[in-house]
């Protein structure tokens, strides 16, 4: 990455050293949210990034995720417009080479992307046999902060309601139930609503909840936290609530309809 150390800098050749230079300057460029033709006329031109052993052009796919870091959303939207598919492929690790699965996912949702994460989901609407595939991928790569987790589990880890949402009706799978009970008894105050959200949202798209048995293990507690009707739906002794039905047909409509919902149409209302 373009922030190394000056005691690194000083092991690098020449060529290296201008790699890091060019990258940086690029950084910076995205940073400051230049304009998209200068921007692209840096990254086809100028800069360039040291590869087995050797220089080479600067992908779009690690532009872009330059543009989710800084939000430049006119940036993001041309890359994904323009170069689709391969804007969203995952970046080797120059550690051990191994491409951390749905990079550019994992990114927008530890940076809270809506906007971009948006554009994304469009953009693969175009490669549907990959869709799926794309969408429940996890890193491999240890190296990496988000490895062996999906983006769906990171939303639900970091309380992002928004970018679940929109990974849920995309079609990703409602993985991570259990940790979204765990996250909402040891959030803090401030986080309790979007972490509430999060596990409201996993209900509305998981389509049997499984065996959990820390429900089983406290059942006064989570009775007060999902209310009597979830809470018997989720132990498998009565059918789902009445409103949790309804909501579930709601949701697979689109993002918008649940966000323009009022408060108090809540699955623990």
């Amino acid at each position: 990455m373009p922030w190394l150390l000056s005691s690194h800098l000083d092991a690098l050749s020449p060529s290296q050293r201008e790699c890091e230079r060019t990258a940086f300057s690029f950084y910076c460029a995205v940073r400051e949210r230049l304009p998209v033709w200068l921007l692209e006329d840096m990254r086809s031109m100028e800069v360039f990034c040291w590869d087995d052993g050797c220089p080479r052009p600067f992908l779009p796919s690690e532009a872009l995720l330059y543009a989710l870091v800084h939000n430049h959303q006119d940036y993001a939207r041309y890359l994904l417009d323009r170069y689709s598919e391969s804007a969203l492929r995952a970046s080797r690790c120059t550690l051990c080479c191994c491409c951390s699965g749905a990079q550019h996912l994992n990114m927008a949702v530890r940076y809270n992307r809506v906007s971009i994460l948006g554009m994304m989901m469009e953009a693969l609407k175009d490669t549907q046999s990959k869709q799926q595939q794309y969408l429940d991928s996890c890193g491999n790569c240890s190296h990496m902060a988000d490895a062996g987790k999906t983006a769906v589990q990171l939303a639900v880890e970091l309380s992002r309601p928004d970018c679940l949402l929109l990974l849920l009706v995309h079609g990703a799978a409602p993985d991570g139930l259990d940790a979204a009970l765990q996250t909402l008894v040891s959030c803090s105050s401030s986080q309790r609503r979007p972490a509430q959200r999060c596990l409201n949202l996993l209900l509305l798209f998981v389509p049997k909840p499984p065996p959990l048995l820390r429900l089983q293990e406290e059942p006064q507690r989570w009775q007060s936290l999902l209310g009597n009707d979830v809470y018997s739906w989720m132990c498998g002794l009565a059918p789902p609530p009445l409103l949790l039905s309804a909501l579930r047909c709601l949701a697979r409509s689109g993002p918008d309809q649940i966000r323009t919902l009022p408060d108090f149409l809540q699955l623990r209302s």
